[in-house]
């Protein structure tokens, strides 16, 4: 399961507003190779659901996932940050055994 923390939360609701998301709008998170660790996070704003999506909900929020990354992200909590030290989404994952500098990429 993949949770959201109240900051990420209400920045997802702005920023579906400000892109002019309707709220059938959901968050898609995977994982995709890349990065300087091997292994990178995408999140995205999507309509569709697959037949192997697992679907997850947390503080009114609908997460996505696709049934390879699933693996990789449970029991992660989707944060956000706005302060002087790096302002966006960041992912608290308990499956990564290591992460790079800028916490963009991780590895298993």
């Amino acid at each position: 399961m993949v949770t959201v923390t109240d900051l990420a939360k209400d920045k997802i609701l702005a920023l579906r507003e400000k892109e002019g998301h309707s709220n059938d709008h959901h968050i898609r998170v995977g994982v995709v190779g890349g990065g300087c660790s091997g292994l990178m996070y995408n999140l995205e704003f999507d309509t569709d659901s697959k037949p192997n999506d697992m679907v997850f909900e947390d503080k009114g929020i609908k997460i996505v996932v696709d049934k390879k990354s699933v693996l990789y992200l449970a029991g992660t909590v989707l944060d956000f940050s706005d302060g002087l030290n790096g302002k966006g989404f960041h992912f608290v994952n308990p499956n990564a055994s290591r992460t790079c500098g800028c916490g963009e990429s991780f590895a298993v």
